[in-house]
Protein backbone atom coordinates (compact mmCIF):
# COMPACT_ATOMS: atom_id res chain seq x y z
CA UNK A 1 0.00 0.00 0.00
CA UNK A 2 1.16 3.80 -0.77
CA UNK A 3 1.11 6.25 2.12
CA UNK A 4 2.77 9.02 -0.20
CA UNK A 5 -0.66 10.30 -0.63
CA UNK A 6 -1.23 10.82 2.84
CA UNK A 7 0.38 13.29 5.62
CA UNK A 8 2.73 12.45 8.31
CA UNK A 9 1.16 13.74 11.62
CA UNK A 10 2.86 13.90 15.01
CA UNK A 11 2.63 13.09 18.16
CA UNK A 12 4.46 14.64 21.03
CA UNK A 13 4.06 13.72 25.31
CA UNK A 14 5.87 15.43 28.20
CA UNK A 15 5.34 13.41 31.78
CA UNK A 16 4.38 17.02 33.84
CA UNK A 17 3.13 20.81 32.91
CA UNK A 18 6.93 21.47 33.92
CA UNK A 19 8.47 19.84 30.51
CA UNK A 20 8.49 21.39 27.70
CA UNK A 21 8.06 19.52 24.19
CA UNK A 22 10.19 21.63 22.22
CA UNK A 23 12.72 19.43 20.98
CA UNK A 24 9.72 16.52 20.32
CA UNK A 25 8.32 19.79 18.29
CA UNK A 26 11.26 20.52 16.22
CA UNK A 27 12.03 17.11 15.37
CA UNK A 28 8.25 16.36 14.30
CA UNK A 29 8.46 20.22 12.16
CA UNK A 30 12.02 18.71 10.61
CA UNK A 31 10.34 15.44 9.66
CA UNK A 32 7.89 17.73 7.98
CA UNK A 33 4.55 16.90 10.19
CA UNK A 34 1.15 18.70 9.21
CA UNK A 35 -0.20 18.65 12.23
CA UNK A 36 1.80 17.65 15.70
CA UNK A 37 -0.43 16.56 18.63
CA UNK A 38 1.18 17.04 22.73
CA UNK A 39 -0.29 15.55 25.26
CA UNK A 40 1.08 16.68 28.85
CA UNK A 41 0.65 13.36 31.31
CA UNK A 42 2.50 10.36 32.49
CA UNK A 43 3.20 7.82 30.17
CA UNK A 44 1.23 5.90 32.74
CA UNK A 45 -1.62 7.47 32.46
CA UNK A 46 -4.37 5.97 30.40
CA UNK A 47 -6.39 9.20 30.16
CA UNK A 48 -4.11 11.22 27.41
CA UNK A 49 -6.73 13.47 24.81
CA UNK A 50 -4.20 14.31 22.57
CA UNK A 51 -3.29 10.48 21.64
CA UNK A 52 -6.62 9.88 21.93
CA UNK A 53 -7.38 12.68 19.27
CA UNK A 54 -4.49 11.86 16.89
CA UNK A 55 -5.59 8.25 16.45
CA UNK A 56 -9.66 9.48 15.88
CA UNK A 57 -7.33 12.15 13.53
CA UNK A 58 -4.99 9.72 11.31
CA UNK A 59 -6.66 8.86 7.81
CA UNK A 60 -5.70 5.93 5.54
CA UNK A 61 -2.67 6.97 3.93
CA UNK A 62 -1.61 9.09 6.91
CA UNK A 63 1.81 7.93 8.74
CA UNK A 64 1.51 8.50 12.35
CA UNK A 65 5.00 10.24 13.69
CA UNK A 66 6.75 10.26 17.37
CA UNK A 67 10.06 11.32 18.39
CA UNK A 68 10.96 8.27 20.41
CA UNK A 69 8.94 4.87 21.49
CA UNK A 70 8.72 5.79 25.05
CA UNK A 71 6.52 9.23 24.25
CA UNK A 72 4.22 6.81 22.62
CA UNK A 73 3.03 3.35 24.40
CA UNK A 74 2.86 2.97 27.76
CA UNK A 75 3.87 -0.81 27.24
CA UNK A 76 5.15 -3.39 24.86
CA UNK A 77 1.48 -4.33 24.41
CA UNK A 78 0.48 -1.01 24.32
CA UNK A 79 2.63 -0.30 21.33
CA UNK A 80 2.00 -3.36 19.69
CA UNK A 81 -1.89 -3.02 20.10
CA UNK A 82 -2.20 0.66 18.68
CA UNK A 83 0.60 0.09 15.83
CA UNK A 84 -1.71 -2.93 15.07
CA UNK A 85 -4.48 -1.04 14.97
CA UNK A 86 -3.52 1.69 12.98
CA UNK A 87 -2.13 -0.71 10.18
CA UNK A 88 -5.93 -2.10 9.79
CA UNK A 89 -6.69 1.38 9.48
CA UNK A 90 -4.19 1.64 6.22
CA UNK A 91 -1.88 4.51 8.77
CA UNK A 92 1.49 4.12 9.05
CA UNK A 93 3.83 4.16 12.06
CA UNK A 94 7.14 6.13 12.03
CA UNK A 95 10.08 6.74 15.14
CA UNK A 96 12.15 9.68 14.32
CA UNK A 97 15.24 8.39 16.63
CA UNK A 98 15.88 5.01 18.11
CA UNK A 99 16.74 2.11 16.46
CA UNK A 100 13.26 1.30 14.59
CA UNK A 101 12.82 2.24 11.45
CA UNK A 102 9.39 3.06 9.73
CA UNK A 103 6.54 0.25 10.00
CA UNK A 104 4.01 1.41 7.53
CA UNK A 105 0.62 -0.73 6.98
CA UNK A 106 1.43 -4.39 5.90
CA UNK A 107 4.80 -4.16 7.37
CA UNK A 108 7.06 -7.28 6.21
CA UNK A 109 7.84 -9.65 9.36
CA UNK A 110 11.11 -8.08 9.84
CA UNK A 111 10.10 -4.55 10.44
CA UNK A 112 7.06 -5.95 13.24
CA UNK A 113 10.03 -8.36 14.99
CA UNK A 114 12.28 -4.92 15.44
CA UNK A 115 8.86 -2.91 16.64
CA UNK A 116 8.38 -5.89 19.06
CA UNK A 117 12.27 -5.86 19.82
CA UNK A 118 12.59 -2.25 20.69
CA UNK A 119 9.43 -2.07 22.02
CA UNK A 120 10.17 -4.71 24.98
CA UNK A 121 13.93 -2.81 24.72
CA UNK A 122 12.10 0.84 25.64
CA UNK A 123 9.72 -1.48 28.46
CA UNK A 124 12.48 -2.89 30.05
CA UNK A 125 14.62 0.38 30.35
CA UNK A 126 11.49 2.16 31.85
CA UNK A 127 11.62 -0.82 34.66
CA UNK A 128 15.19 -0.08 35.51
CA UNK A 129 15.12 3.49 35.71
CA UNK A 130 12.07 2.62 38.42
CA UNK A 131 14.11 0.28 39.71
CA UNK A 132 16.93 2.26 40.40
CA UNK A 133 15.10 5.38 41.40
CA UNK A 134 13.42 3.51 43.82
CA UNK A 135 16.82 1.85 45.23
CA UNK A 136 17.79 5.51 45.41
CA UNK A 137 15.03 6.46 47.20
CA UNK A 138 15.41 4.31 49.69
CA UNK A 139 19.06 4.54 50.06
CA UNK A 140 18.65 8.01 50.85
CA UNK A 141 15.97 7.08 53.55
CA UNK A 142 18.14 4.44 55.48
CA UNK A 143 21.00 7.25 55.60
CA UNK A 144 18.35 10.11 57.07
CA UNK A 145 17.96 11.69 53.68
CA UNK A 146 14.39 12.72 52.00
CA UNK A 147 13.61 14.59 49.05
CA UNK A 148 11.15 16.76 47.83
CA UNK A 149 11.46 20.77 48.56
CA UNK A 150 12.85 22.09 52.24
CA UNK A 151 10.60 23.20 55.17
CA UNK A 152 10.02 27.08 54.36
CA UNK A 153 8.30 27.04 57.94
CA UNK A 154 9.95 25.73 60.27
CA UNK A 155 8.50 25.27 64.30
CA UNK A 156 9.95 28.90 64.95
CA UNK A 157 8.12 30.60 62.01
CA UNK A 158 5.27 28.89 62.80
CA UNK A 159 5.37 29.82 66.47
CA UNK A 160 5.80 33.44 65.40
CA UNK A 161 3.47 33.36 62.43
CA UNK A 162 0.61 31.94 65.04
CA UNK A 163 1.69 35.17 67.91
CA UNK A 164 0.99 37.55 64.97
CA UNK A 165 -1.88 35.93 64.08
CA UNK A 166 -3.49 35.96 67.25
CA UNK A 167 -2.58 40.02 66.99
CA UNK A 168 -4.66 40.41 64.33
CA UNK A 169 -1.67 41.10 61.96
CA UNK A 170 -3.18 40.24 58.20
CA UNK A 171 -1.94 37.37 56.67
CA UNK A 172 0.03 39.30 53.94
CA UNK A 173 1.92 41.29 56.18
CA UNK A 174 2.48 37.85 58.71
CA UNK A 175 3.74 36.17 55.40
CA UNK A 176 5.89 39.40 54.57
CA UNK A 177 7.86 39.72 57.66
CA UNK A 178 8.46 36.02 57.59
CA UNK A 179 9.79 35.60 53.84
CA UNK A 180 7.14 33.60 52.74
CA UNK A 181 4.36 33.39 50.60
CA UNK A 182 0.73 33.68 51.65
CA UNK A 183 0.39 30.39 50.23
CA UNK A 184 2.84 28.20 52.37
CA UNK A 185 1.80 30.66 55.40
CA UNK A 186 -1.69 29.32 54.98
CA UNK A 187 -0.45 25.47 54.27
CA UNK A 188 1.69 25.80 57.56
CA UNK A 189 -1.19 27.15 59.91
CA UNK A 190 -4.07 24.92 58.47
CA UNK A 191 -1.08 21.61 58.66
CA UNK A 192 -0.55 22.92 62.23
CA UNK A 193 -4.21 23.07 63.23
Amino acid sequence: MDTSAGHLIGYARVSTDDQEAQLQHDALTDAECARIFTDKASGKNTDRPELAAVLDYVRPGDTLCVWKLDRFARSLIDLVNTVDALAARGVGFRVLTGALASIHPYAPVHGRLMLQVVGAMAEFERSLIKDQTRAGLDAARAQGRTGGRPVVMDADKLAAAKARRAKGESATAVAKALEVSRATLYRALQKSK
